[in-house]
């Protein structure tokens, strides 16, 4: 029951003139409902009290040598430990912050940085886009299982990295942090991702590299993907395009055979298009000194030289001298005979005695010829087309008499 305004001491000493009339007609309106139960001040916060979980934005107000204070707005206030942040932030600093509990015994709401591992989590406490941390128990055709706090989750084959994963075995028993995509609690069903955080993370590494390249750098990545025409290779948040023709300073047929997925190169920067975050790289420029520099030198017009035969043309042969310098044998100075084809002479992988007959290092260019080398013609066989018609026998004149 509501108390009379007479036996009211806070109205007895601060407003003994109070009207008797309005506070008799307010008691009436609020019946047996006190003053304290309409503001709830009569219900002390409990861990289970509703403190508004979720993602809220806070204001840094102070920070001492473990904690950071937040200001979530009202009277509302939180505290953060000092390790969940990459870096020190700082006081006025406004962020978000995900609500765990309430601890009544400090008056603080208990808050997490958005994208740190939730510490206590239970299917009660669960939230999309919350991050936790899981152990692999188990693998099937779909992706992986895990445990979570003792919770069964699955994470499907797609969510587990930013690229395809071939084996999914590497990650048994391992454990993996994961960001909650849905879950239903009836159902004791939990879905996650580990390729939602890679992404984020990717897209703030990728920020940052793109403002500290420049063309000419060296830069350390790794092979994602080879295609028929050279390959991608990720520098740690932005991949970039290795052209077949900067792979190797020799001819490359297919990109596979200088480069796989999973390896790790030293690449330089050749161009940079910041618009649209592309790069194209070069692992042949980033491994050496073009050997075409001083090649005139060391391969002068007349010099005999040593090489091998890397593919066969209807015109002639390519022959490789050293590694990133081919030149050209023509079919004209394959023999000192006609032939009709380079197969005639040479095969694909014959290491061949020849003569220079010309190079151009700027247009990368060298031509060969291999009867220079061998001045003395060969006998060459006689057949039905070659042979030369046989002389016939004069036969001396018929002289008359006996005489034989």
């Amino acid at each position: 029951m509501s108390k009379h305004p007479a036996d009211d001491p806070y109205k007895q000493k601060f407003r003994p003139d109070a009207d008797a009339a309005l506070d008799a007609q307010i008691d009436a309106e609020l019946g047996d409902i006190s003053m304290d139960q309409l503001y709830g001040f009569d219900k002390p916060h409990t861990a289970d009290a509703p403190v508004g979980k979720g993602l809220r934005r806070g204001r840094v107000v102070s920070i001492d040598k473990d904690s950071v204070f937040v200001d979530l707005g009202g009277k509302s206030q939180g505290i953060v430990p000092l390790v969940q942040f990459e870096t020190e932030p700082k006081v006025g600093q406004e962020m978000e912050f995900h609500v765990q509990r309430y601890d009544p015994r400090e008056g603080l709401l208990l808050l997490s940085c958005k994208g740190s591992v939730a510490s206590d989590v239970t299917w009660e406490t669960l939230e999309v886009g919350q991050i936790v941390e899981g152990t692999v128990t188990g693998i099937n055709k779909g992706g992986l299982e895990l445990s979570v706090k003792g919770m069964r989750a699955f994470m499907p084959a797609g969510q587990v990295d930013v690229y395809h994963v071939p084996d999914l075995a590497q990650f048994m028993n391992q454990k993996i942090t994961a960001e909650v995509t849905s879950f239903e609690r009836s159902e004791r069903n939990l879905v996650l991702s580990r390729r939602n955080i890679m992404e984020r993370q990717r897209e703030q590494q990728r920020e940052k590299l793109l403002a500290e390249l420049a063309e000419g750098q060296i830069r350390r990545g790794t092979v994602r993907n080879v295609t028929d025409f050279g390959a991608f290779v990720d520098l740690g948040g932005v991949d970039g395009l290795l052209h077949v023709s900067e792979m190797s300073f020799r001819r490359v047929r297919n990109p596979g055979e200088i480069v796989k997925v999973g390896d790790v190169l030293d690449v330089k920067v050749l161009k940079i298009d910041r618009e649209a975050g592309k790069l194209s790289l070069s692992l042949r420029q980033a491994r050496g000194v073009d050997p075409w520099t001083d090649a005139a030198t060391r391969y002068a017009r007349g010099v005999e030289i040593t090489g091998r035969v890397t593919k066969l043309e209807s015109f002639g042969a390519f022959i490789e001298v050293e590694e990133g310098i081919e030149g050209l044998l023509p079919i004209s100075e394959m023999s000192h005979r006609r032939i009709k084809s380079p197969a005639e002479v040479v095969s694909e992988g014959d290491t061949v005695r020849l003569v220079v007959l010309s190079i151009d290092p700027l247009a990368r260019r060298m031509s060969f010829s291999l009867k220079q080398a061998t001045p003395d013609a060969p006998a060459v066989p006689e057949t039905p087309e070659t042979a030369a018609p046989a002389l016939k026998k004069k036969r001396p004149p018929l002289r008359g008499g006996l005489d034989f």
